[in-house]
């Protein structure tokens, strides 16, 4: 048996990736397995003015901390746990202590750029692209930041025009050709569970469920 299985799951902005992975996790329960969010691990701008922080890039790779994740999804494949950040979206920095997860048998990693970086794409075991249409993303991207993040939508269309649909045509979409697996994010997600499943299970060791 596998000692532990990393899935990323990629796609645009309000693709649907968070969905599809709280729902697999929901139907493996029993394994005990964990999500790490790439977003915990933008870098941490407190060394920055709020003016330079509001006009950061948050959707180019480089926003990311990407050896810390590399490192962290290491960790966790050798059976070690971990202290994933705490970021603060409406200041840009990271806050506390982190969080410690892991280890667990299964681990699925959720960011838009998983994919898209080879460091990080080396690292996953099962590679999967959530793909849906431009309009359905922006929409759930207004609703989810208006919700969670205290923004209005014009604050939102700005970035959506300035960085994230430019990003996502330079960076995002052409990392689907590296997924093992391309599903629809527009699509009940029962049919992206159903499809992963049982390569999943079969992955580690399992039978059928």
């Amino acid at each position: 048996m596998t000692s532990c299985l990393v899935v990323g799951i990629a796609g645009g902005s309000g693709s649907g990736k968070t969905t599809l992975a709280r729902d697999l996790l929901d139907r493996l329960t029993p394994l005990g397995g964990l999500l790490v969010p790439a977003d915990a691990y933008y870098r941490d701008l407190s060394h920055l003015s709020v003016e330079e922080r509001a006009g950061a890039n948050f959707d180019h790779p480089d926003a990311l901390d990407v050896a810390l994740l590399r490192h962290h999804l290491d960790e966790l494949r050798s059976g070690r746990a971990v202290c994933v950040p705490r970021y603060d979206f409406a200041s840009h920095t990271r806050t506390g202590r982190g969080e410690p997860v892991g280890p667990a048998p299964l681990v699925l990693v959720e960011g838009v750029m998983i994919l898209a970086l080879e460091s990080i794409r080396t690292h996953l075991d099962l590679r999967v692209y959530v793909e849906a249409a431009s309009a359905v993303r922006l929409e759930r991207r207004v609703q989810r930041d208006s919700r969670v993040r205290g923004r209005n939508r014009a604050s939102v269309l700005r970035q959506w025009d300035a960085t994230v649909a430019p990003m996502h045509e330079e960076w995002v979409a052409p990392s689907r050709r590296h997924a093992h697996l391309v599903v629809s994010g527009e699509e009940s997600a029962t049919k992206a569970v159903a499809a992963l499943l049982g390569d999943i299970r079969r992955r580690l060791g399992l039978g059928p469920g």
